[in-house]
């Protein structure tokens, strides 16, 4: 599969087309895909969603993804590497940088549109007007400045749109900055297990487990554990299609004492052992591949 590759930490691919003429492709950054007009359809990871204007898309770099249009369609692409939103003076700051890695790291990027509600597509259609418009001009020693604090408004509002649609959504601005700490420390810990031992968790945030465990089912309608254990089947289920890694690297990966214990959680949750889903994948893809062989040329 073609894979593109980006040197420069950001840049931004605006087009208008009316047949797509990209084959399927992963990248070497992260693109966030807006949607300015037309409709269609967005194949990603092997998932099917009906696009429209108004709709976001952000893809990671082991995503792959192509377009069906039906109607003429404005395509907008920010696209970054993870050294972009690394970067200490530009992205400095601990408020930044948990909703951001929580909008990276967790494995909603393949779910088909980042927001529903009118309200937010209008205001990032906004931002996006007036990035486009300063990254035309690229004038004077501000540009960067300005550039920076656009990118952190959209990839913010992008963040909050993702908590919300887990069902984390709270007027009590203690409590938004609660969960969106846990969903973070869950995401950058989820290959370590003893650091998401409820005894852990507590001494980190300092609550007591009574406590804690309500409050993530309030906030998240489900427990704390059930969600760190679908997060991992999820992040396990990326690996087996994205990855070449064998299943028993993968089940050491993500702290399974053995082979057997993933197999019943997975097919409890996927229907299949992590062995036959891969086996279905591979088999979809070869039944695919002249298709896209013909994409391509």
């Amino acid at each position: 599969m073609k894979r593109y590759i980006q040197y420069e930490p950001f840049n931004i691919y605006l087009f208008t087309a009316e047949t797509w003429q990209h084959p399927v492709h992963k990248h070497s950054y992260f693109e966030i895909i807006f949607i300015r007009s037309g409709t269609g359809q967005h194949f990603i990871n092997g998932n099917t969603f009906d696009y429209a204007s108004g709709d976001v898309f952000l893809l990671g770099p082991e995503d792959y993804h192509y377009f069906e249009i039906e109607e003429k369609t404005t395509f907008c692409y920010l696209r970054f590497t993870e050294a972009f939103v690394q970067d200490p003076v530009s992205f400095a700051g601990s408020n930044w940088s948990r909703p951001i890695q929580l909008l990276l790291n967790a494995p909603y990027q393949s779910c088909g549109s980042l927001v529903s509600d009118a309200q937010e597509k209008e205001l990032l259609e906004h931002l996006l007007t007036v990035l486009l418009q300063e990254y035309e001009r690229n004038l004077d020693s501000s540009y960067e400045l300005i550039m920076n604090g656009l990118m952190k408004a959209i990839l913010g509002i992008l963040a909050r749109n993702v908590v919300q649609e887990k069902g984390i959504a709270t007027k009590d601005p203690k409590s938004a900055q609660l969960i969106e700490e846990i969903l973070s420390y869950i995401s950058q810990n989820i290959q370590q297990p003893d650091l998401l031992r409820v005894d852990q968790l507590v001494e980190k945030f300092n609550y007591s487990p009574a406590y804690l465990s309500i409050f993530f089912k309030r906030q998240t309608g489900e427990s704390l554990q059930q969600y760190i254990l679908k997060y991992k089947l999820k992040m396990i289920q990326h690996r087996l299609q994205f990855s070449n890694r064998s299943i028993s690297q993968i089940t050491y990966e993500f702290g399974f004492t053995d082979g057997s214990h993933l197999n019943k959680l997975f097919k409890k949750y996927y229907g299949v052992t992590p062995g036959e889903f891969r086996s279905k994948l591979a088999e979809k893809a070869k039944s695919e591949t002249p298709a896209l062989n013909s994409m391509a040329g």
